[in-house]
């Protein structure tokens, strides 16, 4: 179709402080370095995608997808933008793995896909706005007294979970643990993620049982990802159930984990998964499995984790969401997108496509290049 030809590609960095340090097992995060690449089509279609890249679990950062970047944008230009399935192998063809870059293509290909067809992405992706989406809130590594205030704090906002960052020493976790249920109460959800913190099976069943008492929902990544085959092992033998993050990328590692029944949810991000393409294949799968899906983030914008919302909203397997770190901006640069209500409920935006955009005085100033 001429109208919905790639006319022009541009991509811009994305380079906004955080409030605070947020510390994780993988080390500390002190600002956001993301790119945001929009698309442009002969009949006026403008498709906006975000990447968060991560140098620790998906091996890339601002500078290589900003270059990775412009080896797709000349490939695309000329292309039919409805081409999905064309597009995006065009991508894979082009350079193995790079998922994140990858991802922000793929988003803003199906927000021009979402706008030409005059639907709202969540229902260009087959899904309806049928559900209350709610997101958790991150307690970051630190002091048990840290720790404790900030989850109090949360508590007090009224956000419904509480997801708390660990991976240190069995001893320090569970003194983190403690003191943040003696905080919160023993009832209000919280739910905990090692980032392969723990590394081996022998140690996180360790650290696992001991927190057994304190009432946690899951635990996400355990141990290194390169372990994978062992997490069947600390499935067994922990009394919080498994959800795999860093371990399931694409959709290709969600059916290893399913057939060695090595957890009982994942964790999907579009950063991972180099978007929705795969990402909705991974939601397929978990949903076939009886699993219970979460769909998180990196360091995106509400305009990508706007898409991880739109995401949400197209399984009924997916339960659960954390969509939580543009909270931790200093500023944000996003124009329309979800908001944030009280009780941390997510209200989507309703018009066609992705339905959030950057401020052009943002992009004005952000580096820059244009195909």
């Amino acid at each position: 179709m001429p109208g919905t030809t790639i006319q022009a590609i541009s991509l811009y960095k994305l380079l906004v402080p955080l409030k605070e340090p947020f510390i994780i097992s993988l080390g500390p995060l002190t600002a956001v370095e993301n790119i945001v690449v929009v698309i442009r089509t002969a009949d006026g279609h403008v498709g906006y995608g975000e990447s968060s890249p991560f140098l620790t679990i998906n091996g890339e950062s601002v500078d290589t997808g900003f270059i990775v970047g412009q080896y797709f944008a000349p490939a695309l230009q000329g292309r039919d933008a409805l081409d999905l399935p064309g597009c995006l192998a065009e991508l894979d063809r082009i350079i193995y793995g790079n998922s994140s870059i990858k991802s922000a293509f793929d988003i803003a290909l199906h927000d021009v896909a979402a706008q030409h067809a005059g639907l709202p992405l969540y229902e260009f992706l087959g899904g309806k706005n049928d559900k209350v989406l709610t997101t958790d809130m991150t307690v970051s590594l630190g002091s048990p007294a840290k720790m404790q205030a900030d989850a109090v704090r949360f508590q007090q906002e009224g956000f419904p979970a509480i997801k708390v960052k660990l991976g240190g020493t069995l001893e320090d976790d569970v003194a983190r643990i403690r003191a943040i249920r003696a905080g919160i109460g023993p009832t209000h959800p919280l739910r905990i993620d090692a980032n392969q913190g723990w590394q081996t099976a022998d140690r996180a069943i360790a650290v696992l049982q001991a927190l057994g008492e304190f009432n946690i929902e899951h635990c996400e990544e355990p141990i290194l990802r390169q372990h994978f085959m062992e997490l069947s092992r600390v499935r067994a033998a922990s009394p919080i159930p498994i959800m795999a993050d860093e371990s399931c990328g694409d959709e290709h590692d969600a059916a290893r984990l399913i057939q060695l029944q090595a957890c009982q949810m994942l964790n999907i991000k579009l950063g991972k998964s180099s978007g929705f393409h795969r990402a909705q294949k991974i939601a397929r799968l978990g949903e076939a499995a009886g699993m219970t899906l979460q769909v998180g983030g990196f360091l995106e914008s509400r305009l990508g984790m706007t898409a991880a919302a739109h995401l949400a909203l197209s399984s009924p397997a997916i339960h659960h969401c954390d969509f939580d770190t543009p909270l931790m901006f200093t500023d944000d640069p996003v124009v329309g997108g979800f908001q944030y209500q009280p009780g941390g409920v997510i209200e989507m935006p309703t018009g066609p496509g992705l339905g959030a955009t950057i401020d052009e005085d943002w992009l004005r100033r952000a580096e820059q290049v244009h195909f």
